[in-house]
């Protein structure tokens, strides 16, 4: 008898641990470490799990087998998962939250709560049902089983999990489980001819058959010459139904009788979403100018001793460009590159200029993108090693790359690479350094405004640096003016949003045919809403925040959790009727742009108007293509976009940006103002033109700006980091603590800064409560850890869980959630 294997499982949950499960027996030569497993967890639940390790030793407790293997490979590569322990370790979090985040959902079959008649259950005459629990008995006799989300949906019934809980107490209904597979794999129909290529004797019989129906003999000779059937010196192409059809004069009734008479047969295949790399593959590439090829040698030049390089190049002065010739190189010699982009924004208008160069050896991976069609990405890459691009946001770095050999992080210094909720709280640029050097591959960061962790690196010597310091055809760095808010309104110049200089700017630039982009970092209509009367402002029920009034939707929302509600006609405090809002969000600004310039087209770039897939792309196209003047927008228009004919950037008001209780609020600030200002005069021969509109004109971080003076604003940043030991001269970790109860919420707090306090000392600072210290009805406390620059990660985490640990048996701890921020941004 042999021996038996076990199995150590990582499965998609909050629990620092894998599971044991044993291997059946006809399982053990097949499966792999990275395969796909389907396991029982708990005595109903079924999750996909990946295999971690495979081992003899049984555990000293009973183990249930694995149910299924779901793959006759792995899905996951070896050096994915030696980043997702690494991604665990230093983001202190489980290997199954990054597995969770890692895989696409399609690839990971969960159990799902379904709901079905009892058919056991008999009425009688007490029996009464409510109307919501007869619509869903109604609805059940018709479906037979649905899950709870399908009643929701079929009913509208908005709490129909209580609904369901009330018809099983008497036993009306049951739920049970079943393992759902999101993956939909695509398919289509293809024309196949039912003869041997080169069988010109049954080709000929197959004609003599049809010579009455011209509409056949069409068909055919179409099939033949899509297919190249009769063309030996080239591959025999694959043709589509849908193909067929769109030949003049075929129908479904003329393929049908072609089947029949066994001249086509019709065959149902699974297909990639996507084209799979051809060899002519045309790279089309632009010139550089000498600026621009003198950077790249020197980024060329630097990847002989360095693995790390930072491009620091002015706004429009050309880093695509560079990017896109490092590239070239990097699939010439046969490996993969990996553009990692903070935005799907960017994505978006990056995709024509690499298309144009890179054809279909570029992959675009991003959110936006259905399941499915991740899934197929995925799968395309797990099966093979082809020389190609991967454009995409933070979730990119967990694709199965093969052969990487280079990675882009354009704009790295932007917070949007850091993912903030749920874990794995990661920043994908640091991830992407990691899987770089897991491959052996090279890292270009790129930015106007790096960071200044990045920055500080690269002066003393850790990365190397390369610059371009001029713009791309000699275009010069916009004008910033600074426009004194609370001296235009104290001269009663102007009432609304927009200053006179920047009206008068737009109305000179819109005379010269040229746009504009007006910035302001709020969404909705206006952020505040008063009751004149009383001082009444309506608030979040869930979170300790103020709804924001959208007018387009008529609704008063709360953007931390969602809650809506309607936009009260009289007071709910002193039924008064004199309720106002106050302050500007896009919404608010498009609309009075608009009432200013009524000749003038407006867009608007925010998150309420980009939540579909291609909404994105409408609006930067449209811009691009002139179809609009004024382009209003949150900080999505800020990250790299590159419009020809915008001369002028207005940003409403700066003070939202500045003097956040936060050491890297200044650091932001100047980086979003910066940015934004880049928008401007990129290539239109007339030097571009910024008004920033502030109550604060002598803040030095407008001062910086004001003069572009980037080395200049890191002196004087680096210099308070080092003062009061910041990064880069230390790591900080946000440890928060959640409780629905705000006094358990304070309590657990204080005992875990004491106990940090005896391991740390005075490296601890806090409890104090956030910003927004209530979101969704949980109650938030934060503490900061500071510790050494150079600290073990591996060696703090074991004494933080060691210290939670010592805690967790308290009262407060154990109805407390507690989480972990490193390198907040």
């Amino acid at each position: 008898m042999t021996k038996p294997m076990f199995a150590e499982i990582i499965l998609p949950l909050p629990l620092n641990t894998t599971f044991t499960y044993e291997i059946p027996s006809d399982m053990e030569s097949q499966l792999q470490v990275g395969s796909r497993v389907l396991v029982q967890f708990g005595r109903k639940k079924f999750y996909t799990g990946i295999v971690d390790s495979i081992h003899p030793n049984r555990p000293g407790y009973e183990v249930k087998p694995l149910m299924a293997m779901l793959d006759p490979r792995p899905v996951v590569r070896y050096p994915q998962m030696k980043l997702w322990k690494w991604i665990s370790e230093y983001y202190l979090c489980s290997v199954g939250e990054v597995y969770k985040a890692a895989v696409p959902t399609g690839l990971k079959p969960e159990s799902e709560t379904f709901v079905t008649l009892n058919p056991d259950f008999e009425a009688d005459s007490d029996t009464h049902f409510t109307e919501r629990q007869a619509l869903v008995l109604q609805l059940l006799e018709r479906e037979n089983r649905l899950t709870i989300s399908d009643i929701a949906n079929a009913t509208g019934i908005a709490n129909a999990a209580g609904t369901v809980s009330q018809l099983l107490l008497p036993g009306v209904v049951e739920i049970d489980e079943k393992v759902v597979e999101k993956y939909r794999p695509k398919k289509q129909t293809f024309v196949v001819l039912d003869a041997e290529r080169g069988d010109n004797e049954k080709l000929h019989s197959f004609f003599d058959k049809i010579t009455r129906a011209r509409q056949q003999e069409n068909a055919l000779v179409s099939y033949l010459d899509k297919s190249g059937w009769m063309q030996k010196a080239v591959p025999l192409r694959d043709v589509t139904r849908a193909e067929m059809l769109e030949v003049p004069g075929v129908t479904p009734g003329v393929l049908k009788a072609l089947v029949d008479k066994g001249i086509f047969r019709m065959e149902r295949r699974v297909i990639n979403r996507f084209n799979s790399v051809t060899e002519d593959a045309e790279i089309g590439l632009v010139p550089l100018s000498d600026a621009q090829r003198t950077a790249k040698d020197e980024i060329r030049k630097l990847f002989r001793d360095k693995d790390i390089v930072l491009l620091h190049g002015l706004t429009g002065s050309g880093k695509t460009e560079i990017y896109n010739h490092l590239i070239a190189a990097a699939l010439k010699d046969g490996t993969q590159v990996l553009y990692l982009v903070p935005e799907i924004s960017l994505t978006t208008q990056l995709t024509d200029r690499l298309r144009h160069a890179f054809g279909n050896r570029l992959i675009v991976y991003h959110s936006k993108f259905t399941d499915n069609e991740r899934v197929d990405i995925w799968k395309r890459l797990l099966s093979g090693n082809e020389p190609l691009v991967v454009l995409g946001a933070r979730s990119s770095v967990f694709l199965p790359f093969a052969r990487l050999g280079l990675v882009i992080v354009d704009e790295e210094h932007e917070a949007s690479f850091k993912q903030y909720d749920p874990a794995p709280r990661y920043n994908a640029r640091d991830v992407a350094t990691v899987l770089a050097s897991m491959h052996g591959a090279k890292v270009l960061l790129g930015s106007a405004t790096p960071s200044i962790e990045t920055f500080y690196k690269a002066k003393t010597g850790k990365y190397g640096l390369a610059t371009l310091y001029e713009r791309f055809e000699g275009a010069q760095l916009p004008e910033v003016e600074i426009v004194d808010m609370k001296e235009q309104r104290k001269k009663k110049i102007n009432r609304g949003s927009l200053s006179r200089p920047l009206m008068q700017e737009m109305r000179e630039a819109f005379g010269e045919g040229l746009q504009g982009i007006v910035f302001q970092n709020r969404r909705g209509f206006a952020p505040m809403v008063i009751c004149r009367t009383c001082g009444w402002t309506p608030k979040c029920e869930n979170c300790d925040v103020s709804l924001v009034y959208h007018k387009k939707i008529n609704l008063l929302k709360c953007h931390y959790c969602g809650y809506t509600r309607l936009l009260p006609n009289v007071c709910p405090a002193c039924e008064g009727t004199d309720i106002e809002t106050y302050g500007y969000g896009t919404e608010r600004i498009a609309e009075e742009v608009q009432d200013v310039f009524r000749d003038s087209r407006v867009s608007r770039m925010d998150l309420d108007t980009t939540r579909n897939k291609d909404a994105f792309q409408e609006i930067i196209e449209n811009f691009s293509a002139h179809k609009s003047d004024i382009l209003v927008g949150t900080q999505m228009v800020t990250k790299g976009l590159d419009f020809e004919k915008v001369k002028v950037v207005g940003v409403i008001n700066a003070d939202t940006l500045l003097n956040f209780p936060d050491f890297r609020s200044d650091e932001r600030a100047f980086n979003m103002l910066e940015q934004v200002a880049g928008r401007a005069g990129r290539r239109n021969g007339n030097r571009g033109r910024v008004i920033i509109q502030t109550t604060r004109p002598d803040d030095p971080v407008l001062e910086f700006v004001k003069e572009h003076d980037y080395l200049g604003f890191y002196e004087h940043e680096i210099g308070e980091r080092e003062r009061y030991f910041y990064p880069p001269f230390s790591k900080v970790i946000g440890i928060f603590l959640k409780n629905k109860d705000s006094r358990m919420a304070d309590r657990a707090a204080t005992i875990l800064t004491t106990k940090l306090r005896e391991i740390f000392g005075n490296r601890v600072l806090g409890p104090e409560k956030p910003f927004v210290s209530r979101v969704a009805l949980w109650y938030i406390q934060s503490i900061i850890l500071k510790v050494e620059a150079g600290a073990s990660m591996r060696k703090v985490k074991q004494l933080l869980r060691q210290c939670h640990e010592s805690v967790a048996g308290l009262p407060e701890m154990k109805s407390t959630m507690i989480y972990y921020d490193v390198d907040p941004v």
